[in-house]
């Protein structure tokens, strides 16, 4: 039996990519592989090769990714019991069993917050009174409205910018969605919220904007991402029509990433975007810009 067809016996018994290596590099020792001496001594060998297509836990040397060491801050929202807390005592004089005050202040429910960016809108309009969504735009706002619908989840709220296209687009979803409260808010407009890293040299708003708009944008990520109230009793599902900047920033802020690094995502219009906020302050980010349920010729990212 040829060391070749050894090697693929040995392979797919033991599924395992280590015994490969150790094959190879006994079949090139022994001149398997077809080459001479010489030959291998002025190229890699396919043992290098196969050695570096093992995981960088299996080598030696500095491949093995290092961890930044930065712990996750569970008190990221400042709504964690816990420091209110010292050695199981209240800091502050009360009458009721400590345990007990803790226990009745902690959150017991989880909050999913549904982020929808807009429609496709008129790019060419003078100011945002003409900035409406174009034809293709109220299109995809059904789209996401009939998505939204079919998920038959019980949303308690729908919180929208009040820039002329992110209304229009709530509006158009609000159809599917009988019930359910619309509420206007200006801190979700959209902005420049923090300088990305790296730079594009398409978009370069001035240090005052980024100064004006991230204080607002991160206003409104603190009016509306954190854990849940202590006496909300059952799981929330909200949603939160708005912009591509400010949905980008609020998912690297909410996972902890560098908030810097929000342009480095992608966010088609009318997709839907949804974090999980769990009462121990854990964050999950189950979809980022969802758009499978349209059509692939409906959809933009203008």
């Amino acid at each position: 039996m040829s060391y070749r067809r050894t090697i693929k016996l040995v392979c797919g018994f033991a599924g395992g990519s280590a015994v490969l290596v150790v094959a190879a590099a006994a079949a090139e020792s022994r001149g398997y592989f077809g080459d001479t001496q010489g030959e291998r001594s002025g190229q890699w060998s396919r043992f290098n090769i196969l050695q570096a297509a093992q995981p960088a836990t299996w080598s030696t040397g500095n491949h093995t990714v290092a961890s930044t060491g930065h712990a996750w801050d569970f008190n990221w929202d400042k709504r964690d019991p816990s420091p209110l807390f010292t050695n199981g005592k209240k800091k502050e004089n009360s009458s009721e069993d400590p345990s007990s005050e803790q226990e009745n202040g902690k959150p017991k429910a989880t909050r999913n917050i549904l982020f929808i960016r807009h429609s496709q809108y008129n790019l060419s309009g003078n100011g945002d009174h003409e900035r409406i969504l174009t034809p293709l735009g109220r299109e995809q706002a059904e789209f996401t409205g009939q998505r939204l619908a079919a998920l038959g989840l019980k949303y308690d709220i729908m919180v929208y910018s009040t820039m002329a296209r992110a209304t229009e687009t709530a509006n158009i979803i609000s159809k599917y969605l009988p019930g359910v409260e619309l509420v206007s808010c200006d801190l979700l407009r959209e902005g420049a919220p923090i300088e990305p890293v790296p730079p594009v040299n398409h978009w370069k708003p001035d240090a005052v904007q980024y100064h004006e708009d991230g204080a607002r944008i991160e206003a409104a990520f603190r009016r509306y991402i954190h854990r849940a109230d202590p006496k909300q009793k059952e799981d929330s599902y909200e949603i939160i029509v708005c912009h591509a900047n400010v949905i980008r920033y609020f998912v690297c802020r909410a996972l902890q990433f560098p908030p810097e690094g929000w342009l480095r995502m992608g966010l088609n219009n009318g997709s839907i975007t949804w974090l999980t906020v769990r009462p121990s302050g854990r964050v999950a980010l189950r979809t980022l810009g969802d758009s499978g349920f349209m059509p692939p010729d409906k959809l933009t990212r203008t």
